[in-house]
């Protein structure tokens, strides 16, 4: 019946705090951020989540529907959003700030009990409950750092020595954000840091090239990026990281034949095709080709619940015992079937 408001800014050991929600059910809305800083900070997340975010997608909402507008359609209530780009480091914080933060999660528990609601009627449930088990799996959480380089777009375009410079800069980056608690964006951007391993700058001078690198960043960041750009020329041969491998063309039409099925079997389910199978799981199976179905179902790793919607549609298909076909599009109605 009380809601609390507590400041990580006037309190110097917040793990009692993650020790007492650890011990809890946690119930927010896209948890994933929140959940890996306490990761980070503490080795630990909550030992039960609910997140709403992901309720509301098993229940048809898609996967990015917003807490305001998530309220407002199923508890009739419309939330205070003028705070939103609020400076929330400046202190003290102002009635308004204190109001919406309070507004933030004073529906939450009602909007909980909803969307289990929804769940039980759509059979649903017990799949959120699995899938809100990996939520507080901390593991989850935990990023290597010589290799989030690879999550840069366009690694695929670069030679061996440029995705060398962009893993020491990836680094880098990734040390300056956890020194300074910020997100990886607002140190250095990933376009950016995909132009600085193009670029291979050994000049203060080469940074201007960049201009989306501005004075400020290349004043403070500039002598680490080339250092960081000096250690990775000097890297032997056999010591540079090898090139992402990418499925052959006509493997890659196979990822792309089954991201069709799983978009179908998605729509019949109300569901985010993103939610169902991830591409790496695809361009895994077209790249193994695995013997059997079982085999199969392993390389896809998925949770059981996505597996019993997604499995035996995709191994038939692939193993030719199944057709995709498209029906209706002479009358204007063009549906995918599989049979």
């Amino acid at each position: 019946g009380t809601v609390g408001i507590v400041d990580p800014l006037s309190i110097s050991d917040l793990r009692p705090l993650a020790d007492t929600l650890h011990a809890k059910e946690v119930v927010g809305h896209a948890l994933t951020s929140d959940l890996k800083i306490f990761a980070d900070r503490f080795d630990e997340v909550p030992a039960r989540i609910f997140d709403c975010q992901v309720a509301a997608a098993f229940c048809g909402y898609g996967l990015s529907i917003s807490l305001a507008d998530l309220v407002r359609d199923l508890l009739g209530h419309r939330l205070k959003k003028s705070q939103t780009v609020s400076d929330w480091s400046a202190r003290p914080l102002t009635a308004r700030q204190l109001e919406y933060l309070v507004d933030d999660v004073l529906h939450l528990l009602d909007l909980r009990e909803r969307l289990v609601e929804r769940l039980r009627d759509t059979g649903r449930l017990e799949w959120f409950t699995e899938e809100c088990a990996t939520l507080a799996e901390v593991e989850r959480y935990r990023s290597d750092a010589g290799r989030a380089y690879l999550r840069i777009p366009g690694t695929n375009r670069l030679n061996r020595r440029e995705l060398g410079v962009l893993r020491e800069l990836a680094a880098l980056r990734d040390r300056i954000a956890r020194e300074r608690d910020v997100p990886l964006k607002y140190v250095i951007a990933d376009d950016v840091l995909a132009g600085l391993a193009t670029l291979r700058p050994h000049r203060l001078e080469d940074l201007q090239q960049l201009r989306r690198l501005d004075p400020p960043a290349r004043k403070a960041l500039g002598g680490a990026i080339l250092e960081a750009v000096a250690r990775a020329e000097r890297l032997p041969e056999d010591q540079l990281p090898a090139k992402p491998v990418r499925p052959p063309n006509q493997r890659e039409g196979l990822v792309n034949v089954m991201n069709v099925v799983v978009g179908t079997i998605a729509q019949r389910n109300e569901l985010p095709a993103s939610l169902l199978v991830p591409r790496s799981a695809l361009e895994r199976v077209a790249r193994d080709v695995p013997a059997d179905r079982p085999a199969f179902e392993r390389a896809l790793e998925l949770s059981p619940w996505r597996l019993a919607l997604v499995g035996e549609p995709l191994w038939r298909l692939l193993s030719g015992a199944a057709t995709l076909s498209i029906e209706g599009y002479a009358n204007g109605d063009p549906r995918i079937s599989i049979s």
